[in-house]
């Protein structure tokens, strides 16, 4: 009988061994650049190129064929990075990117390799160094700065689409040529500004072994701990499927390849969805970001600063609060498009709705009502003091160990009852919703399936009061 109980003992233990190496293989888990991504939550990118300066409405498809005969109309003159960072702070965000390059092919700094850039400029005399003020100005103000490289276009050399136009031995050299200049331009990018956030390849880098340039080892020698946004091979994160600020739900971190647009729709027939939603039987750990323009309101959808909009396309507060809880309230970083104008700054009314965005998120959830945390444990209890209404939840997972959770439901104690109130599915990093009000004292999370025992590093649940212009911060 002895006998019979320690093989029993040892069968369990061995078949719990095997099922925790499994889960360890499996599971897949964030990179250290990864978990910074997911921690910062919110960012911007400042999208600044020549046309801004033409008086014209942007076109991109007209920018992307068309070069700007006179680039010396780029003299923003009254330039102030430091009040674009301080705009963003405002918001809440943790990281800016800049527009080093675009689609005119024109460089934000003082390159030695491109000479369309600001050495060619009047402005500044011709030292000006956009780049460099933007870094210094994130560093100022505890930003962290990223770079985005437009490589896909270039209107004045006349690449579209990655591929040099023309064809014969003149294009395959020129292609040759402009694959060298994007990496010696990134190697100045990398090599320059110290540590970096991210790089943010426009539309990709493309394939190396086809049209695009060499840029990961570049990345991988000169800055090995910021995020690559991404060519055939690897991407460190993954675009929503859309730039509506916005992702679907439920929306996981793990994804069944890395971003490989060489076998990115193999087998999936909406690829889109796949975006939107992530995987959860995923081999990689691919983080999802939201974008949209700040300006995309009334039908608008501004990426760059365009004349007479400055009252008419800011999205209003209730708009960007739906977008920021269906974004990093869905397991998501949310990226805001914002838009210098020509005189090289953010406009007063985008800088006032970012302060507005910003004190309304720190109202909402800044202060919650009852908050703990849990390791190893499927249920998790909160007692408030006295009943009170209560109508927002959040969770958060301990992500370095992957993503444990597979649904999850709240109830609270109505009338001596436990009544469900919220359920769902995905959590990650951070999930936030809303839910009918109740007025209870007790609420427990309850964690119905998950893939190994669940690592949860916050519950909090909130009495969120509607926006008036009683408790608008900005008012």
């Amino acid at each position: 009988m002895k006998k019979n109980l320690l093989t029993l003992l040892i069968l369990l233990l061995t078949s719990g061994m095997v099922y925790a190496h499994r889960t360890e293989v499996q599971t897949p888990r964030p990179a250290p650049r990864q978990i910074k991504w997911h921690e910062a939550e919110l960012g911007v990118v400042f999208h600044y190129d020549l046309h801004v300066f033409d008086g014209q409405v942007y076109g991109q498809g007209n920018n992307r064929i068309n070069p700007i005969e006179d680039y010396n109309i780029f003299h923003p003159d009254k330039l102030d990075t430091d009040q674009w960072i301080q705009a963003a702070k405002a918001a809440g965000a943790k990281f800016a990117v800049l527009t080093a390059t675009h689609e005119t092919g024109f460089g934000l700094w003082q390159s030695d390799v491109n000479p369309y850039c600001l050495k060619a400029v009047k402005w500044r005399d011709g030292k000006g160094d956009i780049v460099r003020d933007f870094v210094n100005s994130c560093r100022k103000y505890g930003i962290q700065p990223g770079i985005y490289v437009g490589i896909r276009w270039n209107s004045l050399l006349g690449i579209h689409n990655f591929k040099a136009e023309g064809g014969g031995e003149f294009a395959c050299n020129r292609q040759a040529w402009y694959k060298r200049l994007c990496e010696k331009m990134v190697t100045e990018l990398c090599t320059r500004y110290g540590d970096l956030f991210m790089i943010w390849f426009d539309g990709g880098a493309d394939d190396p072994k086809g049209l695009g340039p060499d840029v990961e080892p570049i990345i991988n020698q000169y800055q090995p701990d910021c995020l690559f946004y991404h060519n055939v091979n690897r991407a460190d994160l993954r675009w929503g499927g859309s730039e509506s600020g916005t992702v679907g739900y439920p929306c996981w971190s793990s994804f069944p390849y890395p971003y490989s647009h060489s076998n990115a729709t193999d087998g999936v027939t909406d690829h889109n969805q796949l975006l939107a939603h992530g995987d959860p039987n995923g081999k990689y750990w691919v983080p999802t970001m939201a974008d949209s323009p700040l300006r995309g309101y009334n039908g608008r959808h501004e990426w760059f600063w365009e004349p007479g909009d400055d009252d008419k396309a800011v999205y209003p507060l209730e708009n960007l609060m739906d977008m920021y809880e269906k974004s990093v309230g869905r397991n998501a970083t949310l990226i805001i498009g914002l838009t210098p104008n020509p005189d090289g700054l953010i406009p007063d009314g985008d800088v006032a709705r970012l302060k507005e965005w910003g004190n309304e998120i720190k109202r909402r959830f800044g202060s919650p009502l009852a908050q703990t945390a849990g390791e190893g444990k499927k249920k998790l209890s909160l007692t408030l003091k006295e009943a009170q209404r209560v109508n927002y939840y959040q969770i958060q997972e301990d992500i370095t160990q992957g993503e444990r959770i597979r649904s999850y439901r709240i109830e609270a104690s109505i009338d001596g009852k436990w009544t469900t109130v919220a359920k769902g599915t995905s959590v990650g990093h951070k999930r936030i919703e809303a839910f009918p009000t109740v007025e209870a004292k007790s609420f427990r999370l309850i964690v119905e399936e998950c893939t190994a025992a669940p690592i949860i590093r916050d519950f909090s649940i909130y009495a969120v009061s509607p926006l008036t212009a009683d408790n608008n911060p900005a008012k």
